[in-house]
């Protein structure tokens, strides 16, 4: 799907009450049980730098919900990322992104980082197409009988944030 198929769709910074229309979709969209990963106090606590993407009827496209870290002043973190599967390879996910990596660099930040299942070929694909490079299977990251990819993208400064 070209990237001018969704052209319609409206991007705005997200709000608590989204969280309600973003799990009623998660676990469809994914095909499995994935909700639990997204706790209400992402949309509670990081709206300001979270994003969702609604088609002209108000329904949900897409979602990015982020945020700056404010224990590392450097650092920005993309906890979960969501397209509606009829516009998955439209480029949306990827807009999503670059205006996360946009808004990051302005506020002063040079690394973006993420977490993904090592099984998930199609989001270790896409973040290596987003510019990210990849570390692991890092066993046991969030615990005994974990692993998980570790992604790092770098930022370019953009002029007065430093």
């Amino acid at each position: 799907m070209p990237f001018d198929a969704f052209r319609d769709l409206t991007v705005r910074q997200a709000r608590p009450a989204d969280y309600d229309a973003i799990v009623a979709v998660v676990d469809t969209w994914w095909g499995r049980p994935i909700k639990a990963t997204l706790p209400r106090l992402y949309l509670e606590h990081f709206h300001a730098t979270s994003r969702v993407a609604e088609h002209p009827d108000g329904s949900l496209a897409g979602f990015l919900i982020a945020f700056l870290s404010p224990s590392l002043a450097q650092e920005a973190y993309i906890h979960f990322v969501g397209v509606d599967p009829a516009l998955r390879g439209s480029g949306l996910a990827g807009r999503l992104y670059r205006e996360f990596f946009a808004e990051a660099a302005a506020a002063g930040r040079d690394v973006v980082r993420a977490v993904t299942s090592p099984v998930n070929h199609g989001s270790i694909a896409f973040h290596t197409a987003m510019g990210f490079s990849v570390t692991g299977p890092v066993d046991g990251y969030n615990g005994e009988g974990s692993s998980l990819m570790l992604f790092e993208r770098r930022l370019e400064p953009t002029s007065g944030t430093r």
